[in-house]
């Protein structure tokens, strides 16, 4: 072992064998620094600095000790001095052309006599080092790697590996060929410096090579390129993706999707659509699936289901099909989409899955359609009115209320509250899709959304509350607020929700729209405009 190391740790005691730098117990550093060397220098008195000429020469290359600088902070002792005064009277020094140095003083621009602000001296070098006559002296403080290093403002000598920036205080003027991000302030001169748009694109941002090569930008270091992987390769931050946050509105439906905080990505998919029926009359569709985290791929499941459940839907109503059968048929569409993602080899991995619930408005009639527990809601406009939940969960705690072993509030206090007992997938059990007409007869609001908008306004009044009073005239700044309240709440699952607008019924049987009986909706939860009636619904073929 070494004469210079300890032979033991100094915090706990603990052996050491030879080469350890830290301790093996109790992970303290045992490196003890060796003595320092004795050397015979002297100490030497400095003399007095020489009163200065009344316009000195400024030395080739040299370093000066000055004070603070004008404008920009102070510069250290031995550092190249900031250069301040006019940039038109910035010269390089007469320097004879054989001698030794030539090239590296005339690469850095020297302030002429007029323009100096002050006089530079020499420092006083050590009389144990003598000088080199045509080296360039070496600064007292420098970089790890052996460059200089300028104090802030100072300008980096070239020739020594130095970088120049443009875009610091007192560096070197502006080449005549211009600097490199010379479009990107024409660009954004009118938003002023410092108010530029930080997710601007790579060119106006003039980024180098991220942009050169056509390749995103990071929005978080905004100067590394995103590979493929979705992570910048120069500071490492996952980039957003495109799913992480996703509005749309058409017409008079509009939905939201978010990420939420807590998931890493997002696992719900929706889709809004509109068309038009044999009669000439609009209906109105919206789709909002959420994947089964458990299961794998959950976010392909749901946008396969999303997007079959819609196009199935956008097939069937223009050709006069009953809105509940176009329903029932659109489920199963998504389903034998959601179970063509499943393996080849079976229980290889849980097969994608996923939940659905859809909305129609069409002449006059609500259709509501939906598998596992995501929820459509009905709020009037007329808030004395009461709002009512269209759905039935396919839950654990829905099943438990609904046999009457647990009350509501105990079954979905249980931890196996959101145990799903039915959804789309492969390995899901006998299928069977949920569908209900309504026929309401005064305006309102159907609210389409997963769990993880209700976990945060569960009951009808709840989500009456948090629903803008507007909703009707602006379903995409509702959907925007129902979001919001669950990232608020937390978010600690994706968050997607469609908000449909439905108008006033009209004409000579307005008022005997609401004289039907209940038909296939839930029963205490029907809304106070009653269902289709019993003859119309038996449209429904049976699944």
């Amino acid at each position: 072992m070494s004469m210079h190391r300890p032979s033991g740790c100094p915090s706990c005691a603990e052996p050491l064998e030879e080469g350890d730098r830290f301790c093996g117990v109790c992970g303290s550093p045992v490196s003890a620094a060796p003595p320092p060397v004795s050397r015979d220098n002297p100490t030497l008195p400095i003399p007095p600095l020489p009163a200065a000429p009344a316009a000195p020469a400024a030395p080739a290359g040299g370093y000066a000790l000055a004070e603070p600088a004008p404008g920009w902070g102070s510069v250290a002792a031995g550092a190249a001095p900031t250069l301040v005064g006019d940039t038109a009277g910035w010269s390089a020094p007469a320097q004879p052309a054989g001698e030794p140095g030539a090239e590296q003083a005339a690469a850095r621009p020297v302030p002429d006599a007029a323009a100096a602000v002050r006089p530079v001296t020499e420092p006083v070098a050590p009389p144990a080092v003598p000088p080199v006559a045509g080296a360039a002296p070496v600064p007292p403080q420098g970089s790890s790697y052996g460059a200089p290093a300028p104090a802030y403002g100072g300008v980096p000598d070239p020739a020594a590996g130095g970088e120049i920036r443009h875009d610091r205080p007192g560096s070197s003027p502006t080449p005549p060929e211009g600097t490199p991000w010379a479009a990107a302030e024409a660009a954004y001169g009118a938003a002023g410096p410092g108010h530029e748009d930080p997710y601007a694109s790579a060119a106006a941002q003039g980024s180098g090579p991220a942009a050169a090569d056509g390749g995103k930008t990071c929005v978080a270091c905004r100067a590394g390129r995103v590979d493929t992987d979705g992570y910048c390769e120069h500071c490492g931050h996952a980039q957003p993706r495109e799913r992480d946050h996703l509005e749309e509105e058409l017409g008079s439906v509009a939905a939201v999707s978010d990420r939420g905080l807590r998931h890493h990505r997002n696992e719900d998919s929706f889709a809004v659509a509109a068309t038009a029926l044999p009669d000439g009359s609009a209906a109105t569709v919206a789709i909002v699936c959420d994947g089964v985290s458990s299961a794998s791929r959950p976010d392909e499941a749901s946008a396969a289901a999303a997007g079959a459940a819609n196009e199935a839907l956008l097939e069937a109503l223009p050709r006069g099909a009953h809105p509940q059968e176009a329903m029932h048929d659109a489920i199963l569409a998504a389903a034998a989409a959601v179970n063509a993602l499943a393996p080849e080899v079976p229980g290889a991995q849980n097969a994608p899955a996923c939940t659905l619930v859809g909305a129609v408005v069409s002449s006059g009639l609500l259709t509501i359609g939906w598998v596992g527990d995501s929820r459509a809601y009905w709020v009037p406009d007329d808030r004395d009115a009461l709002p009512r939940q269209l759905t039935e969960d396919d839950s654990w705690a829905a099943q438990m209320v609904a046999a009457g072993l647990m009350g509501e509030a105990e079954a979905y206090a249980d931890v196996r509250a959101h145990a799903i007992t039915g959804w789309l997938g492969a390995d899901a059990y006998d299928l069977e899709p949920h569908t209900a007409t309504f026929k309401p007869d005064h305006a309102g609001v159907v609210v389409v959304c997963t769990d993880g908008l209700w976990n945060y306004a569960e009951s009808a009044q709840d989500m009456a509350q948090v629903l803008p009073a507007d909703a009707a005239a602006r379903p995409l700044h509702s959907a925007q607020v129902l979001v919001g309240h669950a990232l608020d709440g937390g978010g600690h699952d994706n968050v997607t929700v469609a908000v449909v607008p439905f108008a006033a019924p009209t004409g000579p049987g307005a008022a005997e729209a609401g004289a039907g009986a209940a038909a296939t909706a839930p029963g205490p939860q029907q809304p106070p405009a009653q269902a289709e009636s019993e003859t119309e619904a038996e449209v429904r073929p049976q699944g």
